[in-house]
């Protein structure tokens, strides 16, 4: 999918929930859009400032925060990194292959294991608020000698 098919998606759930894509919000949004892998805060704030010279570290967090909260990004809680959603119509847990080798990460649906883990954490009395598993390995890419 395109970067400008998903930043219309996004404007359009942004309207519909009320919320202001802005410019800064839109340009992280699309920087993120453009890789395949997680990216760190600091490290989307040094591509920002090549578009918004006067950038500081809470400009980065106050978008990360809002796409995050829309639903539009995943955060990589191993890595402190974070990953586009491709799948932002709805909220939904994450479930996310990290390739140690390119940084490629995979984004997976699995209703099954999504059931059998909050069917474990409610035997446990736990109640689930936010859930993101992360597996570390290696790609096909990788893991396939050239």
């Amino acid at each position: 999918m395109s970067i400008e098919s998903l930043v219309l998606r996004a404007r359009h759930i942004c309207e519909h929930n009320g919320a202001r894509f802005t410019s800064i919000r839109e340009k992280v949004f699309r920087l993120l859009a453009s890789t395949q892998s997680g990216v760190g805060a600091y490290e989307l704030l040094e591509q920002l400032k090549s578009t918004e010279p006067a950038a500081k570290p809470a400009t980065i967090y106050r978008a990360l925060d809002f796409l995050t909260e829309q639903g539009f990004i995943h955060k990589i809680e191993s890595s402190n990194a974070f990953l586009l959603c491709h799948h932002f119509e709805h909220h939904h847990p994450a479930q996310l292959l990290i390739c140690q080798g390119c940084g490629h990460v995979e984004e997976l649906h699995s209703k099954v294991l999504q059931q059998e883990f909050e069917s474990l954490a409610t035997a446990k009395g736990f109640v689930i608020k936010q859930q993101t598993i992360e597996a570390r390995g290696l790609c096909q890419h990788c893991v396939t000698p050239k």
